[in-house]
């Protein structure tokens, strides 16, 4: 798959494996690369298509968040610094053995299993800028959402932010055994907030614009809503995908109700519970 140059210098290659985004940002010094891919030998090849598409030095590889289609290409880049939020890179061997196992009827499963396994080694808790020489990234954690350690990575210049994972266009979110569906719409809200842009790369599908964005957040806050209320009516958990209407199928939305229950303040929950 060919990288494709979305704004000055910053290409985008939307892989045909996993449907994921990835990207590439030059500065005049230097060059970060945004997630990594599903194995080490993708990695590899990610690396090579780095250097066809400019010779100014990499210096760092940034990790959307902790699943394993974003981060097994790492092993290809130990030689740089690798950046994650914190729990990303705690979360990262764990995420990564679930989903080795959950691909091993995967044309590839035998390279994601011979994949090392390699963390970001170099973290922060809330906001850190990447300096790119003459360009600056911003990265931003806003909250949990998708996992416990998504970030952005906003290019001010170019007027463009990579969300990751916690805007989807080629599918409904990804509402895994690690999200945070009661707190995603918000973080959203912070993104829009703290770093609003013309265009956003999601992790997985096509660019997007703003209005996407914003469609999107207010689906997740009525899954958030809709679990809330059911909660509050008494709904069994088992109970509520059948009891609710929903803005995604219900199929994409099993984690999200199980996730979602279990993080409902106490005193949520009301009887008859039928």
């Amino acid at each position: 798959m060919e990288f494709i140059e979305v704004a000055d210098r910053v290409w985008v290659q939307r892989h045909e494996w996993f449907d994921l985004n990835l990207t590439v940002i030059a500065g005049t010094t230097g060059v970060a690369v945004i997630d990594t891919g599903a194995s080490e030998l993708f990695g590899r090849g990610l690396r090579d298509q780095v250097r066809a598409l400019t010779s100014t030095p990499l210096i760092a590889v940034v990790n959307t968040h902790e699943h394993f289609d974003h981060t097994l290409g790492n092993a290809a880049f130990d030689d740089v610094a690798i950046i994650a939020h914190e729990t990303a890179a705690a979360n990262t061997p764990e995420a990564a053995v679930r989903g080795i196992a959950e691909t091993v009827d995967d044309v590839r499963a035998d390279e994601i299993r011979s994949s090392r396994i390699v963390p970001a080694t170099e973290t922060f808790a809330s906001v850190r800028a990447l300096d790119l020489g003459e360009r600056q990234i911003e990265l931003v954690h806003p909250g949990r959402g998708h996992t416990g350690g998504d970030i952005v990575a906003l290019i001010p210049d170019a007027d463009l932010l990579i969300a990751g994972d916690l805007i989807e266009e080629s599918a409904p979110p990804a509402y895994g055994p690690d999200s945070f569906p009661l707190e995603w719409a918000a973080s959203l809200d912070l993104v829009s907030s703290l770093a609003p842009a013309a265009r956003y790369v999601p992790g997985h599908g096509a660019v997007v614009d703003a209005a996407f964005v914003a469609e999107q957040r207010d689906q997740i806050a009525t899954v958030a809503e809709t679990i809330r209320i059911l909660a509050a009516d008494g709904v069994r958990a088992d109970a509520v995908l059948d009891s609710g209407t929903w803005p995604f199928p219900r199929e994409a939305l099993r984690h999200a109700v199980a996730r979602g229950w279990a993080q409902l303040p106490r005193g949520s929950l009301r009887l008859p519970m039928a």
